[in-house]
């Protein structure tokens, strides 16, 4: 009978993971949704696999809640578990964070300064949230009316800016670079906008998407499809408009006027509320290390996600340089290819090909309070729908879907490789 260790409180079988080893078979970085399915899904493809995450957070969040939690719908202590209670059962817990790679040597080097060799490494630490790069923002967020859903620390004030807010100028903005769940800063626009129509205030205020890119969404047919959702509401919509300062004591945001992506000018609009997406980078430590790519994302190939120098390496989620919406639906299509290619490699000594990732993203579009519009797409932003319906119109059965269905499915089927 095999021996038993207790680590972290979790009862580990040592012939299954070397918790305190320098080396494991699989070495994930990041306990994140990415990291967690992987490691799910590695523990049902093969027998006694030697894993180990390497995550320094002691809570786990389903940030696809919070867009829920920054309009009052559900409590957003709904959207996290401990840490310890979604790492799967035979896995070692790495309570460090990452800080350096030498991948010619299959070596992982720590905040704590030890270094940990592996088999295969899965790289999948998320997005950096650049709350800094605004100046104003960091600072302001959590007053003077400045709010933003990317916070888990002030998703409540989201809700009293809504709620204070009863006249005058709400903007709304999108950052000109790579964010996680693209539909977000629509979806808290459109919820807030349903709060003060049912109010009777919608009227007084005048509601705006100021967004650095220059079309409401980027598959044709969604596009089209939100046309009526912003009249609805009056919304008017400001492109090519990159959010670059916040004064907030005086309540004017100020933006980089953009042409052809380059600034061509300056504009400033006061406000009486502004909810923020923050730019969004790859992690610090993923952008100078030899893993990464021109752009600091994890340089792998976007169908297989096996890095193209390294091939015992893969990364999927946020953080890696596939060219898809950085999505929780994608991570869920991802690591599937991911952990094949990992199986075929172990067994076969080569990735499978037939395992390719077509760049499926889904985006819940929440437009009001019961209605959602689903949209599903590849890389090419063709539609792909799950369902034999039109996705294109609002629908009261999506809502309840992406509310009630979504999160059981996160926790209790993705997190545990049944999804």
């Amino acid at each position: 009978m095999a021996n038993l260790t207790t680590i972290l409180g979790k009862q580990v079988d040592s012939e299954d993971a070397k918790p305190f080893a320098a080396h494991h078979q699989f070495l994930i970085i990041g306990g994140g949704s990415a990291g967690i399915t992987v490691a799910a899904q590695l523990h049902k493809k093969l027998k006694h696999p030697d894993i180990a995450i390497m995550e320094p957070s002691e809570t786990h969040y389903y940030q696809p809640m919070w867009t829920f939690s920054g309009a009052g719908v559900i409590g957003k202590e709904n959207s996290q578990k401990p840490m310890e209670q979604v790492i799967p059962d035979k896995t070692a817990w790495i309570r460090d964070y990452a800080t350096a790679f030498e991948p010619e040597r299959n070596i992982v080097i720590t905040g704590s300064g030890a270094q940990y060799s592996y088999d295969y490494l899965i790289v999948a630490p998320g997005i950096q949230v650049d709350w800094d790069a605004i100046p104003g923002l960091a600072e302001g967020l959590g007053s003077n009316q400045i709010c933003s859903i990317y916070s888990y620390r002030n998703l409540n004030y989201v809700k009293e800016c809504i709620d204070n807010t009863k006249s005058g100028t709400a903007l709304f903005t999108q950052p000109g670079t790579k964010f996680k769940c693209g539909g977000a800063p629509q979806k808290i626009m459109y919820l807030a906008s349903d709060t003060w129509k049912k109010a009777g205030i919608l009227n007084d205020i005048d509601v705006r998407f100021t967004t650095a890119g220059t079309v409401i969404f980027g598959v044709t047919e969604i596009a089209e499809a939100l046309q009526p959702v912003l009249k609805r509401y009056g919304i008017t919509t400001h492109f090519t408009h990159n959010l670059k300062e916040i004064k907030a004591d005086e309540k004017i945001a100020v933006y980089d006027i953009l042409k052809d992506g380059k600034p061509v000018d300056e504009k400033e609009i006061s406000f009486d509320m502004i909810h923020v997406t923050p730019p969004m980078s790859a992690p610090e430590f993923i952008k100078k290390s030899p893993i990464a790519d021109a752009e600091g994302w994890v340089d792998v190939d976007k169908y297989s996600l096996q890095h193209n120098r390294y091939p015992n390496i893969f990364s999927l989620g946020d953080a890696g340089s596939t060219p898809n919406a950085k999505t929780g639906a994608a991570v869920r299509k991802q690591s599937k290819v991911v952990t094949g290619n990992l199986v075929s490699l172990i067994q076969k000594g080569e990735i499978d090909p037939s395992l390719r990732y077509d760049g499926y993203g889904s985006c819940p579009l929440i437009t009001g309070f019961n209605k959602l519009i689903l949209a599903e797409f590849d890389y090419d932003n063709n539609m792909t729908p799950s369902f034999p319906i039109n996705q294109a119109k609002e629908r009261w059965s999506m809502y309840h879907m992406k509310k009630d269905l979504l999160p059981k499915m996160y926790w209790y089927g993705m997190l545990r490789g049944r999804a």
